[in-house]
């Protein structure tokens, strides 16, 4: 096996393994300092903050170091390639390198939305000098007006290591973005006219090590250290980007990609990063209600559901096949289809299950793109039609209690029949899952419970309302387009009122003890063979793909 030696210490790396000095050193448990390499970018070894001494071990054991410093990001490794990233001279060029870029670097981090997470502050603490030398003023650079829709550029702050040029370049394809002028005049454009509003613009926020490129959504709401983060996945498209939820005192303030190679890699597109704004919207269902020719009997959650029960209980009794409906969104996590499909046929075996609309919008959007707009290979990211997270998770559980699929589109023509008599509706589509017109049809049925998010033309006509929760308030699983199952935790609490939609369910059913979603895929793997992956409860960080195999059993975590 090929071996590196990073700062005497042996690191074994892949034969067909394509490594530079900093992911060799990273493999090690050591951290060479970078601010222009990035993993999914072109290598431009500009910033020089990765120096280091390279050398390579002889087949004697002799070894023979070069006698400058290297680029890290620039330099490959193989078996042999000695790596010296602590020696004196190494510590002495990073302290040089960053004395240099914070010649002119102004001193705002206390206003800046960069401070604590800024890669400039953690490098100037761990590697660099403890004062500053330089006795001239600096140069200021003048902001821009405007680059884009969701991106300010604070000029003087920019330490040109071209990421953001680089991501327009590559990924994006859209190239607005680019240097301009030379020397110590060198700042960050845009073309004239050709503001950076392309889908996945947000992501050169992300790419900025310093505080040059900061959201306008974001700008000036809250300091870094004061907001609480969770793991989740995007519901904006079945991509399923897998992201954090950063909030303070459970109000929502930003999204972020979490790198994942498994679903979208290291970015997310611009409709999931700024999509989210309908989790604190005014329209918002907040309390249950059970209603009876337009007047309402009871806001209590305990009564609502003890009638509830009482009443889906006598649907029992209705031997007909169709009458009673249940229509599961698939916003709806693989839990809740679980946990709902189940009551419904505990509640009448002859019970119909359904989908949920799947919102479809044009064509999947690929990334980069050329000069003409149109795709180019290789396909770096897609935006996906299916503006759904997780239909396949909501099929394979209709699938397995029912044998076929059913789209909500026939439900509502048989409503509109008259052969149905009892509707429940999952619902969780921010847009909305039902039309006025199509509403109008509900007013022929006897019993229509909504469980939903936000007020629609349905939930004004429900005979039960049951106020539910947005995917960052809740636990559970989505399942992307490719078979892949990742885990969404509860990052916020819900508006007073309102429950998760599992917690409701848990207790419609009649269940014991406390909604616990790692329990309950266990329980799913157990009995749905096409999700038998759920069977090791804890998904990890990067998810679980329903389609790998293991000769063993999946066993508990915990």
């Amino acid at each position: 096996m090929p071996t590196v030696i990073v700062n005497n210490k042996p690191v074994e790396i892949g034969s067909s393994e394509k490594l530079n000095c900093i992911q060799a050193a990273e493999r090690a448990g050591d951290t060479i300092p970078s601010y222009c390499w990035h993993h999914d970018l072109s290598v431009v070894a500009s910033c020089r903050m990765c120096l280091v001494e390279v050398g390579e071990k002889k087949p004697d054991g002799t070894i023979a170091m070069q006698p400058k410093l290297s680029p890290g990001c620039q330099t490959p490794v193989k078996d042999g390639t000695v790596i010296v990233s602590n020696s004196e001279k190494v510590l002495a060029a990073q302290k040089a390198t960053l004395e240099y870029l914070l010649l002119n670097h102004p001193l705002d981090c206390p206003v800046c939305d960069q401070a604590g997470e800024c890669g400039l502050q953690d490098y100037s603490y761990n590697y660099g000098r403890g004062y500053s030398r330089l006795q001239e003023p600096k140069n200021i650079k003048p902001d821009k007006d405007y680059i884009g829709d969701q991106i300010t550029l604070f000029t003087d702050r920019c330490i040109m290591c071209t990421r953001c040029v680089r991501f327009t370049r590559e990924i994006s394809g859209t190239a607005e973005m680019q240097v301009v002028s030379r020397g110590t005049h060198e700042e960050i454009d845009i073309f004239p006219g050709e503001p950076c509003n392309n889908k996945l613009a947000g992501n050169v926020v992300d790419l900025c090590p310093v505080g040059a490129l900061c959201s306008k959504d974001f700008l000036y709401k809250q300091r870094v250290w004061w907001l609480k983060s969770k793991n989740s996945v995007c519901p904006g498209c079945s991509t399923g980007c897998s992201i954090t939820v950063d909030q303070n005192e459970d109000v929502l303030y930003r999204l972020k990609p979490r790198e994942n190679p498994q679903a979208q890699g290291s970015f997310m597109c611009d409709e999931g990063r700024f999509g989210w704004k309908y989790v604190q919207s005014d329209r918002r269902l907040t309390t249950p209600e059970q209603q009876s020719a337009g007047k309402t009997i009871s806001k209590d959650w305990d009564v609502v559901l003890s009638s509830l029960t009482t009443t889906l209980a006598d649907l029992s009794d209705q031997k007909k096949s169709g009458t009673f409906v249940v229509a599961i969104s698939p916003w709806a996590t693989v839990e809740e289809a679980y946990l709902l499909a189940r009551f419904a046929k505990d509640v009448n075996p002859n019970a119909r299950l359904a989908i949920g609309p799947v919102r479809t919008v044009g064509e999947d959007d690929l990334y980069p793109k050329d000069i003409h707009g149109r795709p180019s290979l290789p396909t770096k990211f897609t935006i996906r039609a299916e503006k759904c997270p997780n239909r396949r998770g909501v099929e394979a559980v209709l699938n397995h209690f029912q044998g076929e699929v059913v789209p909500f589109s026939s439900v509502l023509q048989e409503i509109d029949s008259g052969s149905v008599e009892a509707l429940f509706v999952l619902g969780g589509d921010p847009e909305g899952w039902i039309s006025d017109a199509d509403a109008a049809k509900l007013d022929k049925l006897k019993l229509l419970v909504v469980q939903d998010l936000l007020a629609s033309p349905a939930s004004g006509k429900a005979h039960f309302v049951l106020p539910g929760a947005a995917w960052a308030e809740k636990e559970g699983t989505f399942v992307n387009h490719n078979g892949l199952a990742q885990a969404i935790h509860r990052g916020l609490r819900g508006p007073e009122g309102s429950r998760p939609d599992g917690r409701i369910l848990f207790e419609l059913s009649g269940r014991s003890g406390l909604f616990h979603a790692a329990s309950l895929r266990r329980e799913i793997a157990s009995e749905i063979p096409e999700l038998a992956a759920l069977g090791v409860g804890d998904l990890g960080e990067f998810g679980v793909s329903l389609s790998s195999t293991s000769k063993t059993e999946p066993q508990p975590v915990g």
